[in-house]
């Protein structure tokens, strides 16, 4: 399952680049030219982190960070002019997760990435995630729930790494099928709901007061950390 990126930078010819080298290690980037579209971008989809410019014509990175915070976690990667100590500075301080100086190689970008990915969501790139009492092998398909092996279905599998990609984001119902990769698999929001009932069952999760996969009323799932389980 690809790493969703959203690049917010007003050079084309960088976020080409960036694409083309990030999509073969598994990173969708997504491309917003300024800081309002990027912003506008963030309400309507879900991304795994921001690479984020500080240097744009309108609303500047410092701003569009400042204004991320205050309704996301979402990992912000700045990328500064070579020099601006103080750009990183205040970037860090509005609650940016780090920064990369311009110019750059994409080989740096993406071990940033992947080392902010970890920080953020651990296991989140690697090869297991463990999101309280349930563990996914992501490479062989497994799933345990108290060291207890689940049977899950192809789809209910998808579905739980969806969420367990973002534990404690929401993930809107209308999404969950796109955000699962099963882009082929069309169905209502009933059966979406089906499909997380049949997947909280297995996972021993209460269908009447659930501990694990939360509903939002009108907006989808979450599946809570561990603190919250």
């Amino acid at each position: 399952m690809a790493i969703r990126v959203l690049c917010i930078d007003d050079d084309q010819r960088l976020f080409e680049l960036l694409a083309s080298y990030l999509g073969p290690n598994g990173v969708t980037l997504t491309h917003a030219p300024d800081g309002p579209r990027g912003l506008a971008a963030l309400k309507t989809g879900l991304f795994d982190a921001v690479l984020l410019d500080v240097m744009m014509p309108g609303v500047d990175g410092l701003e569009v960070c400042r204004r991320i915070r205050q309704t996301s976690r979402v990992p912000v990667i700045m990328l500064t002019a070579k020099g601006d100590e103080a750009d990183r500075v205040v970037g860090l301080e509005l609650g940016a997760d780090d920064y990369v100086a311009k110019p750059f190689s994409p080989r740096e970008l993406l071990a940033r990435l992947r080392a902010v990915l970890r920080r953020a969501q651990p296991g989140a790139v690697d090869n297991e995630i463990v999101v309280g009492r349930i563990a996914i092998d992501v490479g062989a398909r497994r799933v345990r729930v108290d060291a207890q092996a689940v049977d899950l279905t192809g789809l209910e599998f998808d579905i739980l790494m969806a969420l367990a990609r973002r534990p404690g984001r929401v993930v809107p119902r209308d999404a969950l099928m796109a955000e699962a990769g099963r882009d082929d698999v069309t169905v209502g929001d009933r059966a979406v709901d089906v499909h997380v009932s049949h997947l909280r069952r297995k996972l021993g999760d209460d269908s009447r007061v659930p501990r694990l996969i939360k509903t939002v009323r009108g907006v989808g799932y979450v599946l809570a950390q561990g603190h919250e389980a």
